[in-house]
């Protein structure tokens, strides 16, 4: 590697810490605090019994559950002072209703869109909702992003997402009620996939063959880092809207720098932009202190060796693309389901760390400090025995995790949490392996359309996630039953897939047929 993709290596950090920040974001602006409903009004304060504690005085107006705790959703319809008294009637045959008058929240938890829109009780799904509908902007942006980034260039992509992403993640900030800010979260999961696929599309295309897997396990190494930056962010950030805005405020620094990136060569000679091509491979070339060798090539060198890659070349790439030959249907399909599948996994279990019942800042570390080595095994594995037998191995590893939490007693929270960092750990191996593994099996002319059909699967299986944790509110065995089969699914579609270890990239759909 040259002086040039040393340093662009360096600068998709940036993207790829930010692509987490976002992603988790909800587990912090969205936490739950402890909430019971706004005891029923009275102001005559000489009935309350001289020496009557806070605790015991809520007892009054609020119920316990089983746990012997206020309930969150119910409150005695009058006042009953006979409760305090040792002899007094029981609770249990009293009168109750709902929170007609709010809530009341623990002020430890400064503030989060649950407490602001009073997310709670019956509106608790709409938490979950919430983060769906994130999703399926990024949804939409795999498949928008991925077919302009075709047409219309990587880098030009990059900056136009990474300005939405800026307006609409403030938008978000400053959103004066729940649906303008879930309008805005679509939109930020929109720009988002575009600014994964443009950034990770525009590196590995300047990326020599032997050096991808290094480059790429760097990429998921940053993400990485980027759940630890949030983690900490959130830790002393409280406020869910100055937490919000500060993330979102943070991608100047790739719309500064992208106007210094040159355009893929690979996209450029593929689309007939022959002189940009040339020209940005001098620069390459002088960058890289070579420049001799750049001022030897010219548009005829170029479309000499590129002439029938450029041939078989259509001027508009189209999402179908993806399903005109036999062996890229083969490979939409595989590839999808991993995609998918991983992402309704990981997903499902990375976005509900407050069940456990441990200090959330605590917990966020540790299901981001248990990527570390298996993200480090994945891409040693992926030098040594391929990409499919790593894809294949990690998704059935993580099965065997998720499944085994559905025997694992409700109380017994430390060993469901530590089978969960494991089951969550390799799936985010198994994502380092899945987002160079679908670079390599697409082309060049609809590459960026294959990683979106990827980012479009995976987001699929992450906007339905948080659904399945309100059908899982009636079963909980549900969740780790449908968390865990599909990764077996996924892995069985794996294996029909080709290994691409230390392969060129394909330029053209043709050689993707000849492989």
């Amino acid at each position: 590697m040259g002086n040039f993709q040393i340093l662009q290596t360096a600068l998709i950090m940036f993207p790829a810490i930010l692509i987490t920040c976002h992603n988790f974001l909800q587990n912090f602006t969205a936490m739950t605090p402890e909430h019971h409903c706004r005891p029923v009004n009275w102001t005559n304060g000489s009935q309350v019994p001289g020496g009557v504690r806070d605790g015991d005085l809520l007892r009054v107006f609020i119920p316990l559950d089983k746990d012997q705790k206020p309930e969150r959703c119910l409150r005695f319809s009058e006042p009953h002072w006979q409760i305090l008294n040792l002899n007094g009637t029981s609770s249990l045959n009293l009168d109750t209703e709902g929170c007609l008058d709010g809530w009341v929240y623990d002020q430890s938890v400064d503030s989060s869109i649950v407490s602001e829109w009073d997310l709670v009780c019956e509106h608790k799904s709409l938490k979950s909702i919430a983060q769906s509908i994130y999703m399926t902007g990024q949804l939409v942006g795999a498949i928008t992003f991925g077919i302009f980034s075709d047409r219309y260039g990587r880098k030009r992509v990059l900056q136009s997402a990474t300005v939405l992403m800026i307006a609409v993640g403030l938008g978000a900030a400053c959103a004066p009620s729940f649906p303008a800010y879930c309008a805005f979260r679509f939109l930020s999961g929109m720009a988002m996939t575009g600014i994964i696929v443009a950034s990770l599309c525009l590196t590995m295309e300047w990326t020599p063959t032997q050096r991808r897997t290094l480059v790429n396990t760097y990429a998921m190494y940053m993400i990485t880092l980027g759940q630890v930056i949030l983690s900490g962010l959130a830790y002393f950030i409280r406020q869910w809207r100055w937490l919000q805005g500060t993330v979102s405020v943070t991608y100047v620094i790739i719309l500064l720098y992208s106007w210094g990136l040159p355009e893929s060569a690979c996209w450029l000679v593929t689309h007939n932009k022959l002189d940009m091509a040339v020209k940005n491979l001098q620069a390459v070339a002088r960058l890289n202190g070579r420049k001799e060798q750049g001022r030897k090539l010219t548009p005829e060198v170029v479309s000499f060796h590129m002439q029938e890659d450029t041939a078989a070349v259509k001027e508009s790439p189209f999402f179908l693309d993806l399903f005109r030959t036999p062996g890229l249907c083969k490979v939409t399909c595989c590839i999808a389901l991993g995609w998918f599948s991983a992402g309704f996994s990981f997903y499902g279990l990375a976005l509900d760390v407050q069940k456990f019942g441990f200090n959330i800042y605590w917990v966020q570390m540790l299901f981001t400090v248990m990527d570390l080595p298996t993200k480090l095994l994945a891409g040693l594995s992926m030098g040594y025995f391929g990409r499919r037998i790593t894809v294949v191995s990690l998704l059935l590893l993580a099965s065997c995790m998720i499944l085994v939490t559905t025997f694992v007693p409700q109380d017994m929270n430390t060993f469901q949490m530590i089978l969960c960092l494991f089951g969550k750990g390799s799936l985010a191996g198994c994502f380092t392996c899945l987002y160079l593994y679908t670079m390599e099996l697409f082309p060049t002319e609809i590459r960026q359309i294959g990683m979106s059909a990827g980012i479009f699967s995976t987001r699929l299986g992450s906007l339905l996630a948080p659904l399945i944790y309100i059908l899982g509110s009636h079963s909980p065995v549900l969740q780790p039953v449908m968390f865990g089969l599909m990764p077996i699914l996924a892995a069985i579609a794996a294996s029909f897939l080709t290994e691409t270890n230390n392969q060129p990239l394909l330029d053209t759909i043709q050689e993707t047929e000849k492989r």
